[in-house]
C-alpha cells in the first residue's frame, strides 16, 4: 500500500499541519482521528490495514489529517467561545486545504468523510455544513452533540456547529436535496455508549426525509476492534 506524509503551513491555524495519505487512486476519503488523536492514529490502531485491499485495488484513497481537539474542544484553559472559534479555523483548513487537495489529487468532484467517536462528529459536521463537497458520510460510534464541551455556554457559533440542534430546524431545500443524495451510514452497536446519539441523529434524518443506514449491530461496542469490522464494509458503498 502506497503511503506518504504531507506537511504544510496552514494560514487558518497559523502553524504547520501533517497528513498521512494512503493509496494511489480511487474515491477520496477524509478520515478523521478520534478524540485527541493525531494524524497517525488510524494507522497505528489498524484501521488503515483493515481496508488495505480496497486501497490497493485503487477503489479509495484515504487522507488522514491531524486533529486539534486539544486546542479546541478539550482545551479547558480557554473560554468555550474561543474553543468553537479554534474549531472553525480547523474546519476552514479541512475544507479549503484538505478537501481541496484531495479533489485535485484524485480528479473527483466530491469526497467521502469518515471517522469514529469524535472523529465521526468532525465528519458529520463537515458533511452537513458543506454537502456540496461530500458524497458520502461514514460515522462509527459517533458522538454528535458539542454541548458536553462548552459547559452551558451557547452562541450562534455553537449552534451552527452542533448538528443535533441545526439539523432538526433546517428548512433550506437546497441543502436538504444534497443530504438526500448523500450516502450516509451511522454505525453503532448495543454496547456502544454513543448508541443513543446515533439513534437520535437517525430520527432527525428520518424526520427530514434524508435516506441513511443506521447500522445498529448486536454485540458491538465502542472500540477499534469493532470499527475495524465496520469500516471495510462501509467503504464498499463508496463509489
Amino acid at each position: 500500500m502506497k503511503e506518504e506524509v504531507r506537511t504544510w503551513h496552514t494560514k487558518y491555524l497559523s502553524r504547520d499541519l501533517d497528513m498521512l495519505i494512503f493509496g494511489h487512486a480511487g474515491y477520496p476519503v477524509i478520515l478523521f482521528p478520534t478524540s485527541l488523536g493525531r494524524y497517525y492514529q488510524n494507522k497505528d490502531n489498524g484501521l488503515i490495514d483493515a481496508v488495505a485491499p480496497l486501497v490497493d485495488a485503487g477503489l479509495v484513497k484515504i487522507y488522514c489529517p491531524d486533529g486539534i481537539d486539544g486546542e479546541s474542544w478539550y482545551n479547558n484553559y480557554i473560554h468555550p467561545a474561543d474553543r468553537v472559534k479554534t474549531y472553525n479555523g480547523y474546519e476552514k483548513m479541512i475544507v479549503h486545504e484538505v478537501i481541496a487537495y484531495a479533489l485535485q489529487d484524485t480528479g473527483r468532484e466530491r469526497v467521502a468523510v469518515a471517522g469514529a467517536s469524535l472523529g465521526a462528529y468532525h465528519a458529520a459536521n463537515i458533511a452537513f455544513r458543506h454537502p456540496e463537497l461530500v458524497g458520502h458520510l461514514i460515522c462509527m460510534s459517533g458522538t454528535f452533540d458539542i454541548k458536553q464541551f462548552i459547559f452551558g455556554y451557547y452562541d450562534d457559533n455553537c449552534y451552527f456547529n452542533n448538528p443535533m440542534d441545526y439539523m432538526p430546524s433546517l428548512k433550506d431545500e437546497y441543502y436538504l436535496s444534497l443530504y438526500r443524495s448523500m450516502g450516509i451510514i451511522l454505525g453503532t452497536g448495543e454496547m456502544d455508549y454513543c448508541r443513543e446519539e446515533n439513534k437520535r441523529l437517525s430520527e432527525i434524518l428520518t424526520a427530514q426525509k434524508v435516506n441513511h443506514w443506521l447500522d445498529d449491530r448486536a454485540g458491538f461496542g465502542h472500540d477499534w476492534y469493532w470499527w475495524k469490522k465496520m469500516f471495510p464494509e462501509y467503504l464498499t458503498h463508496v463509489k
